[in-house]
């Protein structure tokens, strides 16, 4: 017997006259209510296992490489807080490289389950190929007009392959403090415009616009494609331009020449070897005072620059002229046909479609602006007098994207050469019209 402590405890811890008490009885169990208990405990664990199986994680692939920590801070965790069944894994790849590393990993079955898609042709034989599903049915396509979904649709528009994310708008940004001092305002006619210009040079403290013919496509880009549309009516003529019910020498495609042929005497001594970023350092450094712009500087001009920016569309011919701004497809996203996981690639894509996301988007990356019809408040100023053009203006995209660049010559880089060669007055612009016109002819069937 162990003998009790001076506490009335024996050294095993029991308590002085306990120690000799009989052990409690074992208790009983009713069988019933242990295979009960152990139905219970199987049942929980092979619904917690079930809910685990249930997650899934979706792969998406980009070229957006720059856009990762956007992605990770602010919509994986956006969209995971909503769908709690479903993770996502933002994989880009290095921009020149997308095409080529998407196309090898679709190939060999290991591409992701969401694919970001590039406009018109190369994600159009992605979906011929059988690489993208249709997601005509989707939900959210509501939400976009066909002008939004066309860099993402068939020819004929009956099947939509991507959800349309974000377009750029094209305008001019100008200083407004250098605005301000020689007493001028944002033009709205084309007359309104060169007195602007004629203004600003005449006074000599500023390049009147940043802008150079080195690189080309520029000279198309911002130039010819940015004003273009005042005089070809937008939608309307682009697509006469593919029904062939309209030619690249009629008057309202050359006339958009003849205005670039004015911007030469505007564009500073030397801007025939001036290349793109030249033009964007000559703006932001304050020693011009307009550059005509993609709404894709937005962001890194706000980093760069001691004075307020502003900007204003590209002025019509005369006042009261319905306007049309190049509110061009740029960015959307779409399903892999070979998905594990279409439901949740689906349930992700609506998301994508939704006003949410459209405005989640639209202020993660200013100057990039949503498809979706759903109005959108915009925090940045200069991105916001951009995406408020659409209120009073018909949108289009940029007239040689769709179609008309699939042969040989392409028109999109022929455009970008006959667009520097009449602003530097080596080729008139009914030459560059009919120059044009006849590559466009020799391969493109409605043009012949």
């Amino acid at each position: 017997m162990d003998k009790p402590d001076a506490k009335g405890f024996d050294t095993a811890g029991r308590a002085r006259g306990q120690h000799n008490d009989p052990p409690a009885p074992i208790r009983q169990e009713d069988p019933m209510t242990n295979r009960k208990f152990l139905a219970a405990l199987l049942g929980s664990t092979l619904l917690a296992t079930a809910a685990s199986a249930q997650d899934v994680t979706l792969t998406i692939e980009s070229w957006r490489n720059d856009d990762l920590s956007i992605w990770q801070d602010q919509i994986i965790p956006a969209f995971e807080a909503e769908h709690p069944g479903i993770k996502l894994n933002f994989t880009p790849s290095a921009p020149a490289e997308y095409n080529a590393v998407l196309n090898s990993k679709l190939d060999a079955g290991s591409a992701g389950d969401i694919i970001t898609c590039r406009p018109f042709d190369a994600s159009l034989a992605l979906y011929e190929g059988g690489k993208l599903a249709d997601l005509s049915d989707l939900d959210g396509m509501s939400n976009f007009s066909d002008v939004a979904k066309s860099g993402w649709s068939t020819d004929d528009g009956s099947v939509t392959y991507c959800v349309p994310m974000a377009s750029v708008i094209h305008g001019f940004i100008y200083n407004k403090d250098a605005f301000a001092e020689l007493g001028l305002e944002p033009p709205e006619t084309v007359d309104d415009f060169f007195a602007v210009l004629d203004a600003i040079k005449q006074d000599g403290t500023y390049i009147p616009m940043a802008m150079g013919t080195n690189d080309q496509w520029e000279a198309a880009t911002m130039g010819y494609q940015n004003i273009g549309p005042n005089y070809w009516k937008g939608e309307e003529g682009r697509k006469a331009l593919i029904a062939g019910d309209a030619r690249l020498t009629d008057p309202e495609w050359t006339a958009p020449y003849a205005q670039l042929a004015r911007w030469g005497d505007y564009l500073g001594d030397g801007f025939e070897a001036q290349t793109y970023p030249d033009s964007q350092n000559l703006f932001t450094l304050g020693r011009a005072a307009i550059f005509p712009a993609g709404s894709w500087e937005v962001s890194g001009f706000n980093n760069l620059v001691d004075f307020e920016m502003g900007a204003f569309p590209p002025p019509v011919q005369n006042e009261g002229d319905t306007c049309y701004i190049s509110d061009h497809t740029d960015i959307g996203i779409g399903m892999n046909a070979a998905t594990d996981h279409p439901e949740a690639a689906r349930t992700f894509l609506d998301w994508v479609a939704s006003e949410e996301f459209a405005t989640l988007y639209a202020n993660a990356l200013p100057g990039f602006f949503p498809l979706s019809e759903a109005p959108v408040q915009i925090d940045d100023p200069l991105a916001q007098e951009f995406a408020s053009w659409r209120q009073d203006c018909e949108s289009t995209i940029r007239s040689t994207y769709q179609i008309l660049s699939r042969g040989t010559p392409n028109l999109e880089n022929e455009t970008w050469n006959a667009s520097a060669q009449v602003i530097k007055g080596e080729e008139t612009p009914e030459d560059a019209g009919a120059r044009l016109q006849e590559g466009l002819a020799s391969w493109y069937q409605p043009q012949q």
